[in-house]
């Protein structure tokens, strides 16, 4: 029963309206820097941590913070190798694979959309 009281208060800290704030503009600048190509997102963090240290914000909104950074920077190295065949971390070259493919038959939008769900 511990448990499921430890998720709970999880939830109570993600779904501040800081927290999902954070989270939203950290997938937007996550997403910005991930569309450069060569930059996955290791670097991204690299490149914004100091970012987060300087805001002063608490331990969890950090986190929250990076974790947004992280998974839209996925997402944009996705963009980078759909549309211009640049993959920028090794889990991209198989996303080349078809999705340039894709894109050279005049189907980007859905090899992106495929690509934000998977």
């Amino acid at each position: 029963m511990d448990t499921m009281s430890f998720v709970l208060d999880g939830f109570l800290v993600v779904l501040q309206p800081l927290n999902l704030a954070l989270v939203l503009s950290g997938v937007f600048v996550g997403t910005v820097v991930g569309m450069l190509p060569g930059v996955g997102p290791i670097n991204a963090i690299a490149l914004l941590l100091p970012m987060v240290f300087a805001s002063g914000l608490a331990a969890a909104s950090a986190l929250i913070l990076l974790v947004g950074i992280y998974y839209g920077s996925q997402y944009g190295n996705a963009i980078s190798t759909i549309l211009l065949n640049v993959p920028g971390t090794a889990s991209a070259v198989v996303t080349a694979l078809d999705g340039y493919e894709m894109t050279k038959k005049g189907r980007a939008g859905p090899a992106l959309a495929i690509s934000a769900i998977a």
